[in-house]
């Protein structure tokens, strides 16, 4: 069997080749590729492995770019620290959904399933494995900065996240505020939805630090936080409205 890892994580990467050498010596990994135009470029030019072992979240995007580029009808088998992506990969050829830290037993079993499907396999349904992914995986707590001085904050302590010049502020329910090295995107990834919002492009919030919410202009809509005073910019962007209501209704 000839497999090629994509993994931007070194570690993750070698790790991924010691658990196919342990499961199976016989394995050849043909290449180990770190990003999506690397991936890209390897797979246009260069015979398809038996199975290709995908992380999501790589260094230039998400993965699922890759098959947007280039013509793949192999078996995938994805890796990712994240469960909101098992539907996206529902449309692939999807042997396996692994969430890291990937063991050797959940490695063993994806690499069975491909061993038992046929010549013309299906894609695995993940929608059945939802339940039990969802809200195992989020974010517990981040590491906080002031200063030369770091914090643990728990995620349910948490009112708000605020990008401002590039820095990404977290906000807590008593109004302290830290610098977290965590970008608006990876964090929507890293935090629940059912409890976090993103309201544009400036803030995330959460539910419990929801006061009030009026109508403003532009057919938007304005936030009252509990743990600020100043709420001039927590507004939800027009076209995030629709999808404000949903989520707050839920």
């Amino acid at each position: 069997m000839k497999v090629i890892i994509v993994e931007d994580e070194k570690l993750a990467a070698e790790r991924l080749q010691t658990l196919l050498s342990e499961y199976d010596a016989s394995i050849e990994v043909i290449a180990c590729l770190e990003s999506i135009e690397e991936t890209v470029q390897y797979l246009k030019k260069s015979a398809h492995p038996d199975v290709l072992l995908l992380d999501i979240h790589l260094s230039d995007g998400h993965s699922f770019e890759i098959f947007k580029q280039v013509s793949y009808n192999k078996p995938v088998i994805f890796t990712t620290a994240y469960d909101q992506y098992a539907l996206e990969a529902f449309k692939m050829f999807s042997i396996d959904y692994i969430l890291k830290p990937v063991t050797g037993e959940a490695l063993a079993t994806a690499i069975n399933k491909l061993k038992s499907v046929s010549v013309t396999f299906s894609a695995i349904d993940f929608t059945t494995m939802l339940p039990e992914l969802r809200g195992q995986r989020y974010k517990k707590r981040f590491l906080g900065k002031v200063g030369q001085r770091l914090f643990f904050i728990n995620t349910m302590d948490i009112c708000f996240f605020q990008a401002d010049n590039k820095i990404v502020y977290l906000v807590d329910k008593e109004g302290n505020r830290y610098v977290v090295e965590h970008t608006m995107d990876s964090l929507e990834e890293q935090l629940d939805p059912q409890q976090f919002f993103r309201l544009n492009r400036s803030f995330i919030v959460s539910i419990d630090a929801i006061q009030q919410v009026k109508p403003y202009y532009n057919s938007r809509l304005k936030l009252s936080v509990k743990c600020v005073t100043n709420q001039e910019d927590m507004v939800v962007s027009r076209d995030r409205v629709a999808d404000f209501k949903q989520w707050a209704d839920a």
